[in-house]
């Protein structure tokens, strides 16, 4: 069996709050593999969100360990995290977060010049990963001439622009009507499942956590894998 590209042990995330300290992560174990498609399930407020940004090195937890492809990255400074998440993780949030001055070939293109890419080479990547998410004929147009549904397949086409090993989301289609969700996580599993990539997608939609490969949900701050029906 693979290494995991993920490994997540003992995780622990408390918020502090006026009515005194809110324990929403309680000793978090967690493993996904290279080509593992993992449904990340559970009422708002449960945690997902603290264990993608924690396992996205975003975040710092009170307590356990995270290592991204077999390296214990519990301890790093911010410098060797940022490199991290440059090199081996993309990221799909449930806005879309593009910048509204580039059209959508930049926004894909940009993340690989900072990783060290050409600008023609970015470029050409962006422009075939928008071609395979249907936006071929859209990749000058600025986020605020796309739709909704065509905003988030640019976001996913940037999550995977530098390849990475890791893809986290988090709620990528909650904020798209049933029928766009759909056709947008279609696209991202597609992509993510010919990529191989090791995809963590938080999502309140049961429906679409149906197809991924593994189903587990956060109950009480304790994470739960979820028999298949």
């Amino acid at each position: 069996m693979s290494e995991p590209v993920l490994s997540v042990r003992g995780l622990e995330r408390t918020y502090v709050t006026q009515a005194g300290s809110l324990p929403v992560l309680k000793g978090v174990d967690l493993d996904v593999r290279p080509g593992d498609i993992v449904g990340l399930i559970g009422p708002s407020g449960s945690g997902k969100s603290s264990l993608l940004h924690a396992a996205g090195l975003l975040e710092h937890p009170d307590g356990g360990r995270i290592s991204i492809e077999g390296r214990d990255c519990s301890d790093l400074g911010d410098r060797e995290r940022t490199r991290v998440r440059l090199g081996t993780i993309g990221f799909v949030y449930q806005f879309h977060h593009l910048l509204p001055e580039f059209s959508a070939l930049d926004n894909v293109a940009l993340p690989q010049m900072i990783a060290g890419k050409s600008r023609a080479a970015a470029r050409e990547r962006a422009l075939a990963l928008l071609t395979e998410l249907g936006l071929g004929d859209r990749h000058q147009h600025q986020p605020a001439q796309l739709s909704g549904g065509e905003q988030q397949r640019v976001a996913v086409a940037r999550a995977l622009a530098n390849a990475p090993r890791l893809l986290l989301a988090d709620e990528p289609t909650g904020n798209l009507d049933p029928t766009t969700s759909t056709a947008v996580f279609e696209n991202l599993y597609a992509l993510a499942r010919k990529t191989g990539v090791a995809a963590l997608v938080a999502t309140h939609n049961l429906e679409l956590a149906r197809h991924m490969d593994r189903i587990v949900a956060l109950k009480d701050g304790h994470l739960v894998e979820q028999a298949r029906a």
